[in-house]
C-alpha cells in the first residue's frame, strides 16, 4: 500500500470518527433534554398532588343557621342536605361521633322515657341539621337583593346626572316653548294637512282648536 492510499484511507476513519462523536454528542443533548422535561413534570406532578393534599386536608367550614356544614365533600360518598322535599337523606347529618355522641347513641338504645328533652334534642341534631319548620322559616335574602337593585339604580342615576351636566350639549333652541309655539303658528298659518293633519283640528273662523 503507498502513502497515498493511506492518506486517504486515514481521511476516512478520521470522517467517520468526527459523524460518530457528533451522533453520540447529539444522543446526549437529546437524553439531557429528555431526562429535564420528565425530571420537571415529575416534580410539577409532586407539587400539584401536595397542594391539592393540604387544601383537601384544611378544615374549611361555613356558617349555616348555628350550625357547621362541611364545605369541601366527597361526592362519590353518600351526601346529605336539608330538604322538605326528601326528608330524609342519604346519610345522617353528623358523621364523625364525640365521645359524648357515642355514649348518647348508647343510650338511645334503651328506654325512650329515660332520655330528657335536651337528649332528644342531641340525639336529633345527631341525624338532621335542620328542623322542618327552620327550612320552611322565610330567608332574608331578598333584602339583599332590593338592597343591590337599589345601589345600582343610584349609581346609574348619577352616572346620568353627571353626562347631563358635563358630557351632553345643550339643547337646541328648537326645543324651547317659545320656538315650538311659533312653529305651531307657523304650520297653522301655512294650512299643513288640512285633511287629516294638525290644520284640520283648529277653527279658523274662530281662531281655536276645534
Amino acid at each position: 500500500m503507498d502513502v497515498g492510499s493511506c492518506s486517504v484511507f486515514e481521511a476516512e476513519i478520521k470522517k467517520k470518527q468526527g459523524e460518530r462523536k457528533r451522533k453520540s454528542l447529539h444522543l446526549d443533548h437529546f437524553s439531557l433534554t429528555t431526562m429535564l422535561h420528565l425530571t420537571t413534570g415529575r416534580v410539577g406532578s409532586l407539587l400539584a398532588q401536595r397542594v391539592t393534599a393540604a387544601l383537601t386536608s384544611s378544615s374549611v367550614r361555613m356558617a349555616s343557621h348555628g350550625h357547621e356544614v362541611a364545605a369541601n365533600e366527597d361526592l362519590s360518598q353518600p351526601m346529605y342536605w336539608d330538604s322538605t322535599n326528601v326528608p330524609l337523606p342519604d346519610r345522617r347529618y353528623k358523621v364523625t361521633l364525640s365521645s359524648e355522641d357515642e355514649r348518647l347513641k348508647q343510650k338511645e338504645k334503651g328506654p325512650w322515657d329515660q332520655l330528657s328533652k335536651e337528649e332528644k334534642l342531641a340525639l336529633y341534631r345527631l341525624s338532621f341539621s335542620q328542623t322542618f319548620s327552620e327550612m320552611n322559616q322565610p330567608s332574608a335574602e331578598w333584602k339583599t337583593v332590593v338592597g343591590t337593585i337599589f345601589i345600582f339604580l343610584g349609581l346609574t342615576g348619577l352616572i346620568v346626572w353627571w353626562q347631563k351636566v358635563y358630557v351632553f350639549p345643550k339643547p337646541p333652541r328648537t326645543f324651547d316653548d317659545e320656538w315650538q309655539a311659533k312653529q305651531l303658528q307657523r304650520m297653522l298659518e301655512m294650512r299643513m294637512n288640512p285633511i287629516e293633519g294638525i290644520s284640520s283640528k283648529w277653527d279658523y273662523e274662530k281662531g281655536q282648536w276645534k
